[in-house]
């Protein structure tokens, strides 16, 4: 008779407070993969989405109580706009049990960070963590187990984050099927600004340029809309708490991102005024070879 090997989980209890996109995905995720935890529960304070998340079946247990959800967790994760995360960071922490593990999902790391650091006590470890992955969808319906397939998660430790709590959420977005990098928390932000944010802020802009046409010409844009448009629509139709709450938590790398941004395409402009030829070809290049480079890494 031979025994049965198991594998200890990485936590044996984790709660995920926010179950939208990010959050139900690692539920999902979980729940094919016992070895990351053996029971999770899911948060949120919105009674219909906790209808759904039990309709679902994603979770073991399903709340609206943050503070009585966090007291038997090894790992709590904090997937909700960056701007809620000071209050429900200060509601929570003095509940959870001596050991755990606080992290995050933000998209902005410094803000984040300085939210919750002043609520911190000697027995949490926080480690900040991003994956760099998503839809323009949300809520718990939109999440999907694959979502952190092949993607990165930036873990931005603090000088404060011990190493084995590190070690260990690592190994948890690893098991996710995302790929792991330690950054310095600027650098995060600052990346983050022009590969993430800056996007989103162009796409928003460009449907409301859009949409302050005079209507016949309105009209037409929403009846011929080409491609390119319909890429920046669907960046567009991201949630707008959320994005507005990383605009403004994550302001000064965005807009020294703007900045520079404008003057690219201001030289863009004049290259076109004065039919440089030359100029605007090396710049759709560079445009390609990223492109390319995105495809090679497995990131388009």
């Amino acid at each position: 008779m031979t025994n049965k090997i198991t594998s200890i989980p990485i936590f044996k209890n984790i709660t995920v407070i926010g179950p939208g996109l990010i959050g139900s995905s690692i539920l999902r995720r979980i729940q094919k993969d016992p070895t990351i935890s053996e029971y999770t529960v899911a948060v949120d304070n919105h009674p219909e989405v906790c209808h759904r998340v039990k309709k679902l079946k994603i979770a073991n247990k399903v709340s609206s109580d943050p503070v009585e959800s966090v007291k038997n967790a090894d790992c709590v994760i904090l997937a909700i706009p960056v701007g809620a995360m000071q209050e429900v960071a200060k509601q929570i922490i003095p509940h959870m049990k001596k050991g755990a593990i606080l992290t995050d999902t933000g998209s902005t790391k410094a803000s984040v960070i300085a939210a919750i650091t002043p609520y911190l006590t000697s027995d949490i470890s926080f480690v900040p963590a991003h994956p760099m992955a998503g839809t323009e969808f949300s809520g718990p319906d939109a999440g999907f187990e694959s979502l952190f397939e092949n993607r990165w998660c930036l873990i931005t430790p603090t000088t404060s984050t011990g190493k084995e709590s590190v070690y260990k959420i690592e190994r948890f977005w690893q098991a996710l099927g995302a790929n792991t990098r330690i950054l310095d928390i600027r650098h995060h932000d600052k990346i983050c600004a022009i590969v993430s944010h800056l996007p989103h802020l162009l796409a928003f802009t460009i449907c409301n340029t859009a949409d302050s046409l005079a209507d016949e010409t309105r009209s037409e844009v929403l009846d011929y809309a080409a491609s390119g448009f319909r890429d920046f629509t669907r960046i567009a139709a991201s949630d707008p708490i959320m994005w507005k709450d990383i605009f403004l938590n994550n302001r000064e790398a965005i807009l020294e991102m703007l900045a520079r941004f404008t003057e690219d395409a201001q030289a863009m402009a004049k290259a076109i005024r004065w039919q440089d030829e030359d100029y605007i070809v090396k710049t759709i290049k560079k445009g390609r070879e990223i492109r390319k480079s995105l495809i090679n890494n497995k990131q388009a």
